[in-house]
């Protein structure tokens, strides 16, 4: 286990750099190296060569490596919370930094466990079919700037436990989590096998382009996404692609509103509303609207935001100033619309960093652009319904599928609900609860392919049928 100082010291440039700023102070938190397309094809053909070996270990070895791997990281899990802090803003304490990082050990150990067996087809004494899995070679990982480290394990454990090489692209925004995770990783895996590229829009494109890549895997935004479906197009790569969310929550009439507002609230404000399937609309009966609004209000006063690095902070600030721009043009058009802010909106420009406050806006139409576009941040709109059909179609009335809930006393009719919405995941009485073992993936334009548990090991091989 090395010390932040070491750690952060071991994956800075030393040629060309780029300086990345804490979103909480503007402090210096270190040089990122940038890549160059020179840098990618070295790291692929170091894939290339690592890769067949690796393969040939067959499953219980790279079970065994992913689980020192995990190892590996909780060795070093303060020091790589440290820097995740430092580095997108979240705070250590809360679902957020030390929580992402304990993620990244658990999705490497679920991964280790998942199983994989061959599938006999027909075996009828006449035609006997068995179906397996073969790895795919070198694997392009394109990751974000909102969960940086878990999102990229989320990515490379399931490529790797299938026998392929990973190359990973971070965001420009966040590469120094990224390199240090694969810092970590790196001591319990085979030279070449993990590489990440910290480059620019450059190198993600001739990633996804690139003829010996034979698969991307992609978490951003549904714009980007098309951009890849193209740029992959020439060689039919494969893609797993989860794009921009939109979900939208459900409250039921029979739902109480003090037992499920701290279960709103944070399928809302996870990770300061910086989450593809947070909840980013939420659809509240007459009956309970003011209770739910009365009840959310409380607990957004209540709940601190600050520096990552103060034990006491559980919301932080935006990782970007693109970001914070985006809310605070959303919240102030909602005002001017005639929306009521029950709480936050008015952020203090003259303080350091990019902190918007938790803000709440009740009374607002379904066609508000609050509502209708993603505002991946701390502001919810609330929206009154009067039927049940009538929130159905207002949520699925957007172009986005990523997520969704159901909020109910009565689980009969939350499911019956539930399954007239149109996301690839709907929860129901919790949002955002996502597990190593059950698939997960978008529906519409917020991508396709599934991800996590044995659905997520085949999505990273080719299927191959013996026949005979």
């Amino acid at each position: 286990m090395e010390s932040y100082d070491a750690l952060l010291a071991s994956i800075t440039g030393t040629t060309e750099t780029k300086t990345i700023l804490d979103p909480a102070t503007g402090a210096v938190v270190g040089e990122a190296p940038i890549h160059c397309l020179e840098d990618l094809e070295h790291a692929i053909t170091a894939a290339r060569s690592a890769q067949p070996e690796w393969a040939a270990l067959g499953h219980d070895k790279r079970r065994a490596a992913l689980l020192n791997a995990a190892d590996a990281v909780e060795r070093s899990a303060e020091e790589l919370a440290q820097l995740l802090s430092r580095e997108q803003g979240k705070p250590l304490n809360g679902p957020n930094a030390r929580f992402e990082v304990g993620a990244c050990a658990a999705w490497l150990r679920a991964a280790a466990a998942s199983s994989l067996e061959s599938e006999t087809v027909v075996d009828d004494g006449e035609t006997r079919a068995i179906l397996h899995y073969r790895p795919i070679g070198v694997v392009g990982a394109i990751g974000p700037w909102n969960w940086p480290m878990m999102i990229t394990v989320w990515q490379i454990a399931p490529a790797l436990r299938m026998g392929n090489a990973v190359v990973v692209k971070p965001s420009e925004y966040t590469p120094l989590s990224v390199l240090a995770l694969a810092k970590v990783l790196n001591e319990e895996l085979p030279e070449g096998l993990l590489t990440v590229v910290a480059g620019g829009r450059d190198v993600g494109e001739r990633l996804a382009e690139h003829p010996a890549v034979g698969k991307i895997m992609f978490t951003g935004s549904t714009a980007t996404g098309k951009a890849i479906i193209k740029s992959s197009s020439g060689t039919v790569k494969r893609l797993t692609l989860e794009l921009g969310g939109n979900d939208a929550g459900i409250v039921l009439p029979d739902a109480d509103p003090k037992a499920i507002a701290e279960g709103l609230f944070w399928g809302a404000f996870i990770n300061t509303g910086q989450t593809c399937a947070a909840l980013k609309r939420l659809y509240v009966h007459d009956d309970i609207y003011d209770a739910v609004c009365e009840e959310l209000t409380a607990i957004a006063t209540a709940t601190p935001m600050g520096n990552g690095l103060d034990e006491s902070s559980v919301l932080g600030p935006l990782q970007n100033k693109q970001q914070f721009d985006i809310v605070s043009s959303l919240v102030e058009a909602a005002r001017d619309s005639g929306a009521r802010v029950l709480v936050g909106g008015n952020p203090d420009v003259d303080q350091p960093g990019y902190f918007y406050p938790t803000t709440l806006v009740a009374d607002i139409d379904d066609n508000n652009p609050l509502v209708a576009e993603e505002q991946f941040g701390p502001a919810l709109p609330i929206i009154r319904y009067g039927t049940v059909d009538e929130a159905i179609a207002m949520a699925n009335g957007l172009d986005a599928g990523l997520g969704a809930s159901v909020w109910s006393s009565d689980l009969s009719a939350a499911r019956e609900v539930a399954a007239r919405i149109q996301a690839g995941t709907v929860w129901i009485n919790k949002h955002g609860a996502v597990d190593p073992r059950v698939p997960f993936g978008g529906s519409k334009q917020s991508g396709y392919g599934l991800e996590f548990g044995t659905e997520g090991l085949k999505a990273l091989g080719i299927p191959q049928v013996i026949n005979g």
